[in-house]
C-alpha cells in the first residue's frame, strides 16, 4: 500500500479563481444543491475565505503525523482537507503549521478535528475551518493515507475536488462539474442581482418570486 500519492489531477487555475468569486450558498444552490459540507465545521475567523483543490489526509484520531507529511507534499494553491474521525478534543493544526503552509502557498485548511493558536490564526490571514478550538496536544504514531478519498463533513472528497470556503460554510465542487458550476453560480447571481432591483423598484417579495398563484394554490388567506 502506497501512504502518500502525488500524482493527482487538479482542476483549471481558471475555474478555481471563477469559482472563488462565488459564496458557498452560492455554489451549493447553482449546482443542484449539492456538495453542502456539514455546518459544524467553521472558519476560525469569519473573515477567512479559501478555494483551491482538495489535497486530502487520513489521520487517526489525536494524531498529526500524516497532517505534517501532507503539508511536506501539498502544493501551491491547494487546500489541505483532513479526515480524523470527527474528534473534537484535540488541537492538531496551530500557528507553526500554519506558517509552514503559508510558506509554501497553500490555500487554506478544512479539518474535521480541532484546531488551536486560533488568535495567531486570524493574525496570520490563514484560512482554517474545523470542527473545535482545542488546547489538548496530539501525538505522532499513527500512519495513514494522503490523496485517497475521504469523508469530511459528511461528503465524500475526491484529490482535486474544488474546496470553497466562507463565513457561510464549506462547499465542495467536484472537479469534473467544475465549468457547470460556475456558469450556474454566475447565472445565480445575475438572477439575485435582478430581484434586489425589483425590490428597489417597489415591487413585493411575492410578485419577484412568482408566489401569488402557490400561494392561492395552498389556501393563503389575508384580512385584506
Amino acid at each position: 500500500m502506497v501512504h502518500v500519492k502525488t500524482k493527482i489531477e487538479r482542476p483549471d487555475p481558471a475555474l478555481v479563481a471563477e469559482l472563488a468569486k462565488y459564496g458557498s450558498a452560492t455554489i451549493h444552490e447553482a449546482q443542484g444543491r449539492l456538495g453542502a459540507l456539514s455546518s459544524r465545521l467553521k472558519p476560525v475567523d469569519r473573515a477567512m475565505s479559501l478555494c483551491g483543490p482538495a489535497f486530502t489526509v487520513k489521520c487517526a484520531p489525536r494524531d498529526n503525523i500524516m497532517l505534517q507529511v501532507a503539508i511536506s507534499y501539498a502544493k501551491p494553491g491547494d487546500v489541505i482537507v483532513v479526515s480524523a474521525g470527527e474528534y473534537e478534543e484535540a488541537g492538531s493544526f496551530g500557528d507553526v503549521l500554519a506558517n509552514a503552509c503559508l510558506a509554501k502557498g497553500i490555500a487554506g485548511l478544512v479539518t474535521d478535528t480541532g484546531v488551536r493558536d486560533t488568535a495567531e490564526l486570524i493574525e496570520l490571514g490563514f484560512p482554517v475551518f474545523s470542527l473545535s478550538h482545542c488546547i489538548k496536544g496530539t501525538v505522532k504514531e499513527t500512519l495513514g493515507q494522503v490523496n485517497d478519498p475521504v469523508i469530511v463533513g459528511g461528503e465524500v472528497i475526491h484529490p482535486g475536488d474544488i474546496i470553497r470556503g466562507d463565513a457561510d460554510g464549506l462547499v465542495v465542487i467536484r472537479r469534473q462539474d467544475a465549468a457547470y458550476a460556475a456558469e450556474k453560480s454566475r447565472e445565480r447571481e445575475e438572477a439575485e442581482a435582478g430581484y434586489i432591483s425589483a425590490y428597489k423598484a417597489g415591487k413585493s417579495v411575492i410578485e419577484v418570486s412568482n408566489l401569488a398563484g402557490v400561494l392561492a394554490a395552498k389556501g393563503l388567506t389575508t384580512d385584506e
